[in-house]
């Protein structure tokens, strides 16, 4: 018996501090201070004479009350926006000034990561915009029957990924004070300050280092016709500057490779065949950059510099559907010339649909809507790409 009463009184005492500073929450949180003259309170505070430690040395006897306050705190609590998942809206499409997590920040060293996102290593879209091209000019170089050069392809994807990070390297060099003042890029590297313009001039070296290896295995015609497209590369980022046309600037720079891959395959390059395809890329790109430049319309018109999106206002969506005519155009005149076996128009019209798809349900309006249209293209190339290898499989 007496064991039962000290185990009692032990886990009163072990108890009456949950209780207590429930209530003592309850009270700071049903507290509303003003400046009118002070109403009687009939419920006084019971601690307002007590010691230091608060509720901890007071008696209480158990209530339903508190149990009852508990519950209302932790629904309150849970009912509470998370500091980091909360979804933008609608309009906002990832446009906030929070950097988000990626496999970067968790597989990378913390010094290699800066350099990764200065490549846009974590953003792949770039990298498959730029390599289709490529891969529909070396598949279309193919002998009737067999399958592409696979060391081909994979020395051109590897070299779209090195191009890229240098493009985009370039770009936040040459940008980084108008970066500081747009939302969807004021966290790059360069622009934030977490790389000086000396490492990220470092950083373009070595990745222009590398691409020169890539190169160099290619016949002589394909050196020279690849080195000339770093012209490209280093003056795109100025075109925003003075035209309203970077975006077709752009387009001859991300589908050199339709001219770059025939000639790596054929040491030289056909202009029946590789001419309409380059044209139909660099439609193309005036399709879904256009769409991409749009979640930075209010930006620009604020920073002062120049897109299709600002040109073509409210007629972008007649002006892109003409460019997308024009891109499936070239493409059937391009596979036309090179002899294609009929799949390949199969998958044209599949192509011609998913292009109508983006232009025709593109909200303008929506930066997340937009983004979503631009990155749908890798499934574009995608088809593209598969309609020529079995168009080539079957002449």
């Amino acid at each position: 018996m007496a064991s039962f009463w000290l185990a009692s009184r032990s886990s009163r005492r072990f108890l009456k501090p949950s209780v207590s500073l429930s209530r003592t929450l309850f009270a700071v949180s049903s507290y509303h201070p003003t400046t009118a003259t002070a109403i009687p309170n009939p419920n006084p505070n019971p601690y307002q004479n007590a010691s230091p430690f608060g509720p901890f040395n007071q008696r209480h006897r158990w209530s339903p009350s508190s149990v009852e306050f508990d519950l209302r705190l932790l629904a309150h609590l849970s009912s509470l926006p998370s500091s980091t998942g909360e979804k933008n809206d609608g309009n906002q499409g990832g446009h906030g000034t929070k950097a988000e997590a990626s496999w970067i920040d968790l597989y990378l060293p913390r010094q290699a990561r800066p350099y990764a996102k200065l490549a846009r290593l974590d953003r792949p879209i770039g990298t498959w915009l730029l390599a289709w091209p490529c891969m529909w000019s070396i598949t279309l170089a193919a002998s009737p029957g067999h399958l592409p050069d696979f060391k081909m392809m994979t020395l051109f994807g590897c070299g779209a990924l090195l191009l890229r990070g240098a493009g985009c390297t370039v770009n936040d060099l040459l940008d980084r004070d108008i970066d500081t003042m747009v939302a969807r890029t004021k966290l790059r590297p360069v622009a934030s300050g977490v790389l000086t313009p000396f490492q990220g001039l470092c950083f373009l070296g070595f990745q222009l280092l590398l691409g020169l290896g890539i190169l160099l295995q290619l016949n002589n015609y394909s050196r020279v016709l690849g080195a000339s497209s770093l012209l490209l590369v280093f003056s795109y980022p100025l075109m925003k500057r003075f035209t309203f046309w970077p975006q077709a600037y752009l387009g001859l720079t991300f589908n050199w490779g339709a001219l770059l891959g025939w000639a790596a395959v054929k040491g030289s390059i056909d202009p029946a065949v590789v001419l309409p395809l380059y044209f139909s890329g660099v439609c193309w790109t005036l399709v879904y950059d256009t769409i991409y430049a749009h979640q930075d319309k209010e930006d620009d018109l604020k920073v002062g510099v120049k897109s299709t999106a600002l040109r073509f206002d409210d007629s972008t969506k007649e002006w892109i559907t003409g460019f997308g005519i024009l891109c499936m155009s070239s493409l059937a005149l391009s596979g036309y010339n090179a002899e294609i076996g009929w799949p390949y128009y199969a998958f044209l019209s599949a192509a011609s649909g998913q292009l109508a798809w983006q232009i025709w349900t593109a909200d303008l309006s929506s930066r997340a809507d937009c983004n979503r249209k631009f990155v749908s293209n890798k499934w574009f190339g995608a088809i593209i790409f598969s309609g020529i290898l079995f168009g080539r499989l079957s002449s």
